[in-house]
């Protein structure tokens, strides 16, 4: 009798055990509720680059809550171009319940998703919430249109080329502000290691990351893997950098600094004419062509009002201080002894 006693009330424990078990998962149910309406208060905005620090427009939507079990709710908001089903896409993270970005914010972020400067671009946003990547709720979506302007940006390369002085550091240019900047930097002997920043001083500098990454947090110097012109890029977006041969136009012949065996590379100006480059140099009576990417593949000669790919070489007769100035599109050029 004993036996079957006992035998019993393990049977009614364990019982109790699954019972307990049951009511407890119950405790543990999380009820997320779904994005909200999204609402904003304009659909056509005016990007003015003089308004650049103001409010373009605010958008408006309840954050998404859980109960029962509450757990974090991630909301925020997704921007890409219209027709692309946002890829690629911006995604801003929102703890707020409005978001209300200023001209330059919003230029900047057409311009990335690949808006063309001065032509009419469609953007679609929607709110997207969530706790976890499988149980994700997206709102309406609303379509902005805007046109993008041209707002040129830069950061610096402060280095041991130039004696690690941020005020005096070379720049790499975004003609478009979108967070990609290139530029080409001149590396000499014992000189390879620099740092990139946003401004002309040490308050925020990039390092190496590792893996072609940087970080603002990272200690060590990003290093050119040679004592010669490098063309530096840096995406601030993606947080990568790249060090490689000019793709960019420079002069070469006997007339120049290097010969017809070292370029002497010419930078894009600054007023947004990415096919517009120039240089300040000094030549000696000889020759020069223009060409590209340090390789003679492509290169420009001739008539300077008519330059031809591959054409004769351009004749200096007087030696002196010129500044150079290449339209690659029209392909021509002028010359302007100073």
């Amino acid at each position: 009798m004993k036996s079957i006693f006992f035998k019993t009330l393990a049977v009614g424990l364990i019982a109790v055990s699954l019972w307990s078990c049951k009511k407890d998962e119950t405790q543990t149910v999380s009820n997320i509720s779904p994005a909200g309406t999204l609402t904003t208060s304009a659909t056509t905005l005016n990007l003015v680059q003089s308004n650049a620090s103001q409010v373009a427009f605010t958008l408006s939507y309840p954050l998404a809550t859980s109960t029962g079990y509450v757990v974090p709710v991630n909301t925020s908001l997704q921007f890409g171009l219209k027709g692309t089903n946002f890829s690629p896409v911006r995604e801003v993270a929102v703890t707020a319940k409005t978001y209300a970005p200023t001209v330059t914010e919003v230029n900047n972020m057409i311009l990335a998703l690949g808006g063309k400067v001065g032509t009419a671009a469609q953007i679609e946003v929607r709110l997207k919430s969530g706790a976890a990547a499988n149980d994700l709720t997206y709102s309406n979506v609303i379509t902005l249109t805007a046109t993008p302007y041209l707002a040129s940006a830069w950061v610096y390369v402060p280095g041991a080329y130039q004696g690690w002085n941020p005020s005096t550091a070379d720049s790499l240019i975004s003609v478009s502000s979108n967070g990609i900047y290139t530029g080409m930097i001149a590396f000499t002997p014992g000189n390879l290691e620099f740092k990139v920043t946003p401004a002309k001083k040490w308050d925020v500098a990039y390092g190496d990351a590792g893996s072609g990454k940087i970080s603002s947090s990272a200690g060590d110097n990003l290093k050119s893997p040679d004592a010669v012109v490098k063309q530096v890029t840096v995406d601030l977006n993606a947080g990568t950098y790249t060090i490689g041969v000019p793709k960019e136009w420079s002069i070469i012949g006997d007339a120049t600094a290097g010969g017809w065996g070292n370029d002497t590379d010419m930078k894009v100006t600054n007023d947004g004419k990415a096919n517009i480059y120039t240089i300040k140099t000094t030549l000696t009576t000889g020759a020069f062509k223009f060409r590209f990417a340090h390789d003679w593949g492509t290169n420009l000669g001739g008539s300077l009002s008519t330059l031809t790919n591959g054409g004769d070489n351009i004749a200096v007769t007087t030696a002196g201080t010129y500044t150079i100035t290449l339209d690659v599109a029209a392909k021509k050029a002028t010359m302007v002894k100073n």
